[in-house]
């Protein structure tokens, strides 16, 4: 679990919040982010880590995760017409 109160929403931010990411899913483990401030949900958007941090409302990225592998198994031939 990571509280961000308080923290900048800058670019420095970001690139640690990238980092630690990284580093727990290759210890797998699961990162949560708590109390993030509008203007960086703004920024990791803009930078397209929202997802990859699971800020995106509309699901866990565990499920988004799922749901792409399954779209990545789709055979060529039953591309929707």
């Amino acid at each position: 679990m990571c509280d961000l109160r308080g923290v900048a929403a800058d670019g420095v931010t970001v690139d640690a919040l990238a980092r630690i990411h990284l580093a727990a899913r290759r210890a797998g483990v699961r990162l949560s982010l708590h109390h993030t401030s509008t203007e960086l949900r703004e920024l990791l958007a803009f930078s397209g880590l929202s997802e990859v941090l699971g800020l995106e409302p509309g699901g866990q990225a565990e499920e988004r995760e799922e749901l792409l592998g399954a779209e990545e198994e789709r055979q060529l031939d039953d591309l929707p017409a």
